[in-house]
């Protein structure tokens, strides 16, 4: 089955949401006019139920079916953008200083208002779907937040799906994978404190740049001779900050980057060898070190029998062909993962053809990836209630 053809209509008008969105974009969880413009259109589709200020900005609608029926699936799409400035040149390009669309967020929300518009009107299923629309995607963990609200339990959400565009995967096509398709991305900040002193007289000192510095070598041992070879795992030093002149070794030196894993296992590994490695190296030059490790998302892991759901109506809109069941895992990580620990469910990339990256100033989301989102969505509501 092809893309639906209400959903080819409905592609021009949301498209004008989409770029209206794209012009205003707001970041993390300040994204109250974002979600007044989401509450606003599924009141004017006629949304049974439209619930604001879940995970503080975030927004659940629900809409009911014909039959009747237990089950709540949720769908989700994330309303935030990111603190760049924009330098597409597009007509509809950003119209706040600092921030942009620059992941696609304003084509999730728009795809999804798409469906709820489609869905409203037609009601061809059992039970109720759930529409979420996130905040704070980017960093905030906002999809931990509305867990945390109790969305789960007080909308009787069963299962939930999410998807996200991909650059670099082809317009009208999808990819997926069972298990861990984005990473846990965790962060670290060491801070080596040592004796500054005149760089003539090195021996007087306890030089934190040249322990930092046989700290960032050792640190990639983890990924080389400590994790399995088959279990992803990829620790990048990003910031080295020490001194402040030519001739004076410094007190102190700063540390940061971040590891992304695809299991526990693996993600617990790296953790306490980095712990072990910082006490071991500093400790042996007589230093001291302060280790702070945040772990943010966990891994998003798609569940088995909801990823063959996905896939199946994946296939039923772009054909067999055009689905990638068993993408490479992506390090990149996604808050959607904090959803998928609380309900079975499964996450998708939908392709965005060959645009510039996400996170990038030039990234534009493609309109023409719309119908067949609005498609995946209704066809995956559908079907999962009426089977």
């Amino acid at each position: 089955m092809p893309i639906l053809n209400r959903a080819a209509e409905l592609q021009g008008e949301v498209t004008e949401w989409r770029r209206f969105l794209h012009q205003h974009p707001e970041i993390l969880y300040d994204v109250d006019n974002t979600a007044a413009f989401v509450a606003e259109k599924l009141r004017e589709f006629g949304v049974d139920e439209v619930a604001t200020g879940i995970g503080r900005t975030g927004v659940v609608g629900i809409i009911r079916g014909k039959g009747e029926g237990s089950r709540t699936i949720g769908l989700r799409a994330d309303m935030d953008a990111l603190p760049l400035t924009e330098v597409t040149g597009k007509p509809y390009a950003s119209t706040t200083p600092g921030a942009m669309h620059a992941c696609g967020h304003d084509g999730h929300t728009s795809m999804l208002l798409g469906a709820a518009k489609y869905l409203s009107e037609t009601r061809n299923f059992n039970g109720a779907v759930a529409l979420i629309f996130q905040p704070a995607e980017e960093g905030g963990a906002g999809a931990l937040a509305m867990v945390e609200d109790g969305m789960m339990e007080s909308f009787g959400i069963d299962e939930v799906y999410g998807m996200h565009n991909m650059p670099g995967i082809p317009l009208g096509q999808f990819a997926i994978r069972k298990g861990g398709i984005m990473a846990a991305p965790d962060r670290f900040t060491i801070t080596v404190s040592g004796r500054g002193g005149h760089a003539a007289q090195p021996h007087k000192t306890i030089d934190p740049i040249f322990i930092g510095s046989q700290l960032v070598g050792s640190l990639q041992a983890i990924a080389a001779r400590n994790a399995d070879p088959v279990q992803s795992v990829v620790i990048s030093v990003t910031r080295f900050d020490a001194g402040t002149t030519h001739n004076i070794i410094p007190d102190k030196a700063t540390i940061m980057g971040t590891v992304r894993t695809l299991n526990e296992d693996t993600r617990d590994l790296a953790e306490n060898r980095i712990r072990q490695i910082v006490d071991g190296i500093v400790g042996a030059h007589g230093a001291e070190a302060t280790i702070d490790y945040y772990r943010q998302c966990p891994v998003t892991f798609n569940h088995d029998l909801e990823t063959d759901h996905a896939i199946s109506v994946a296939t039923e809109v772009v054909g067999t062909n055009n689905v990638d069941a068993n993408v490479d895992p992506t390090m990149a990580g996604e808050d959607f993962a904090f959803m998928l620990k609380k309900r079975p469910g499964a996450f998708i990339f939908i392709g965005n053809g060959e645009t510039a990256p996400l996170h990038n100033p030039r990234y534009d989301f493609d309109d023409e990836a719309i119908a067949y989102g609005i498609s995946y969505w209704v066809r995956l509501t559908e079907k999962r209630l009426t089977e």
